[in-house]
């Protein structure tokens, strides 16, 4: 691909991937579909569920154009291959072209369907009519959603792309296309999977993210997934009236220190071991007096004399737990970024050590 084909087409996958997927330069700039489009989509707050069938529908259309976008500036970049032209364009480009005007057009048409008859047959409608009376239809249900989305106690949560939204009667999950919708007392979780980050960007720090699985006793309500945080589980408890299942026994880590235990442990293994002394037995942890102790602290940061860590010359006495609990208890809680690299005092002599220094006794 010649040089300039080669730097469109880089620039405008970037472009087009950030505009899929926003990052929050995009955001901030104002290159979204919500920010282009706002003033056609209206108020979230006013009119939650209507915002958001306008919402998807505009997000498909303007996604479905991508391609379209992308054959126009090859037109301009590539002049040679005579795009412009369908005749002379080559085989492979028309074929391209044809691909890229019927994704705007099976869009379109999908967009026109859904909104004529008053919205009647977009999915989002048809679900939330099987929670209508009789005698009213899916506006009445759309107008009790719209009027607890706006209470300050509903529990939001997630990306924009991925929010999840609970609030007294509806649990709702919004994406990048759509708004799924379940009502409470029809719905059963289940946490079906965890995943552990050892470090977010926004924080700097380990974090575990739950897959809950939410179900409905209704068949004609399809089941989704929400995503969230293990440090908002509690929280979202808190506002859901029906109980979540662990199925998967997943270990649900609600705090920070939670978090940090796991990834000390795990940073800890990876240090060199200690070789106990063929003279020397293990006492119980003075922590605990549960376990045998199994850390020692040794100083493997940097040489004897440099830096800011310390020999200890203390016999083993304390467990990997209670170690890690100690080290997390002298840290300041309002920096967690700076855990995983600071130095505390030795519980016992008070000579200073980091994580590197702890040892796994074998």
């Amino acid at each position: 691909m010649e040089s300039p084909a080669a730097a469109f087409t880089l620039a405008y996958v970037v472009l087009a991937v950030c505009f899929v997927f926003p990052p929050d330069e995009f955001r901030s700039a104002g290159l979204t579909v919500q920010s282009l489009l706002g003033g056609w989509l209206g108020s979230e707050d006013a009119a939650f569920v209507q915002y958001h069938l306008r919402r998807g529908t505009a997000t498909l259309l303007a996604h479905a154009l991508l391609p379209l976008g992308y054959y126009t500036g090859m037109c301009f970049a590539t002049p040679e291959k005579q795009l412009c032209s369908l005749y002379q364009a080559p085989d492979a480009w028309r074929v391209f072209f044809l691909l890229a005007v019927l994704a705007p057009a099976a869009a379109g048409l999908l967009a026109y369907y859904w909104s004529r008859n008053d919205w009647n047959d977009h999915p989002l409608v048809r679900t939330i009519s099987f929670y209508a009376l009789p005698q009213s239809g899916w506006r009445a249900v759309a107008s009790s959603i719209n009027t607890e989305f706006r209470r300050i106690d509903k529990f939001a949560t997630g990306a924009p792309g991925a929010r999840v939204i609970v609030t007294d009667t509806w649990i709702m999950k919004v994406t990048t296309y759509s708004l799924r919708v379940a009502q409470q007392q029809d719905i059963d979780l289940t946490v079906v999977d965890s995943r552990q980050h050892e470090l977010v960007p926004d924080s700097n720090m380990p974090a575990q993210f739950l897959t809950i699985r939410v179900g409905s006793i209704n068949p004609r309500v399809t089941p989704f997934n929400i995503r969230l945080n293990s440090t908002e589980y509690g929280e979202l408890r808190e506002k859901l009236h029906a109980p979540i299942r662990n199925a998967a026994n997943v270990v649900i880590h609600q705090s920070l220190s939670d978090l940090f235990l796991e990834t000390f442990t795990s940073l800890v293994e990876m240090n060199q071991p200690y070789a106990l002394p063929s003279n020397q037995e293990l006492e119980p942890c003075i922590g605990c007096m549960q376990t045998s102790a199994n850390v020692k602290l040794l100083k493997n940061c940097q040489a004897p004399g440099e830096g800011e860590c310390q020999q200890c010359y203390c016999r083993p006495m304390w467990c990997m737990t209670c170690m890690g609990k100690w080290f997390a208890s002298r840290q300041d809680q309002q920096h967690p970024e700076t855990w995983l690299s600071s130095h505390v005092p030795c519980p016992t002599c008070r000579a200073k050590f980091c994580i590197l220094d702890v040892c796994v006794i074998r």
